[in-house]
């Protein structure tokens, strides 16, 4: 960690603020800087998060504006729209993308040279809306995309046959939301397929069972959303871990939601494939293996996503890096 690297946290509601908190106590950032519409709330949210700094020196939290993107390693935005009500991620598309518009073309005006980072929903379409509107290198947009999905897979796998999570390697594609791609062909535990798995340890190998994972995995934020209104700390969690990537150049591959290869032969959109994060953003797109089943619901996953892209305007405001 550079003593001058800064994340910008761009909208201080549940996800944003729970962000920063999360931030603070993993203490791998030494400028945070916090910026809302709302300046009395962002005034107590600084003020609160600085009691909690007491607790954790290593960095510093201040209330700031937009200019302060110019030399941010990453600037994380969860400004949007998040209600109970909703159906799905994709209900309030319109509402969110005009606020997601208005800040990007702000914050290009000031040049920003780090990694862009979307948390706002519907992310996958959004990223690829907030690429096309800042006219950054694609690599420097991201979404948080499946990452938080695909680390609630491997959590559930590894229950399921007695693991630790961090022996499961397994994926979850494309749309953060109803149409994502659970790769269930790939996945390994200690880097063995889960049939062969079972087999060797004499354990009952159940598609069923495999298949009620897979659901509860895409279900599990909108169920959190119908119990208490949205989700803050799964997601922050998992905006540290892309945060941390970026911030010490780990290379570390992660789910992100970011623009799809063309050799993928899936369309120009973003949606979520595992990558390798660096200091710049994604380093590269790495290639799942998957059985054919599995590649026509991504697919399937690119044509929705595809589809609620074309209802927005995507005009670029041009800006060259």
């Amino acid at each position: 960690m550079s003593a001058r690297d800064r994340v910008v946290i761009v909208g201080t509601g549940l996800v944003g603020a729970t962000t920063a908190y999360a931030l603070l106590r993993a203490g791998t950032v030494a400028d945070l800087v916090l910026v809302d519409r709302d300046p009395r709330k962002l005034e107590g949210h600084v003020h609160d998060l600085r009691d909690a700094a007491l607790f954790s020196p290593a960095t510093h939290v201040r209330a700031g504006d937009l200019s302060d993107c110019a030399d941010a390693t990453a600037i994380v935005i969860t400004a949007g729209v998040q209600q109970a009500g909703l159906k799905s991620r994709l209900d309030d598309l319109h509402h969110s993308a005009a606020i997601v518009r208005g800040l990007v073309t702000e914050i290009v005006r000031v040049r920003p040279g780090g990694v862009l980072l979307l948390a706002s929903n519907p992310v996958d379409v959004l990223t690829y809306l907030a690429w096309r509107w800042s006219g950054l290198p694609a690599q420097r947009v991201i979404g948080s995309g499946t990452s938080l999905d695909t680390a609630r897979f491997r959590w559930r796998l590894a229950e399921q046959y007695g693991v630790a999570a961090d022996n499961v390697h397994a994926y979850v594609l494309g749309e953060h939301g109803d149409s994502q791609t659970v790769a269930m062909s790939s996945a390994r535990i200690g880097g063995i397929p889960i049939d062969q798995f079972c087999r060797d340890h004499g354990l009952p190998y159940n598609e069923g069972s495999l298949r009620a994972i897979a659901d509860s995995t895409r279900d599990a934020g909108l169920e959190i959303v119908r119990a208490k209104g949205g989700t803050s700390f799964g997601i922050a969690s998992a905006l540290v871990r892309i945060v941390t990537a970026i911030i010490r150049d780990e290379r570390a591959v992660l789910t992100v939601s970011t623009r799809v290869p063309p050799a993928l032969q899936l369309g120009d959109l973003c949606l979520s494939l595992p990558a390798v994060i660096a200091r710049d953003g994604v380093a590269r797109v790495l290639t799942t293996p998957l059985d054919e089943s599995e590649f026509q619901a991504l697919r399937a996953s690119a044509e929705i996503l595809r589809r609620y892209i074309g209802t927005v305007e995507v005009s670029t405001d041009a800006y060259e890096s």
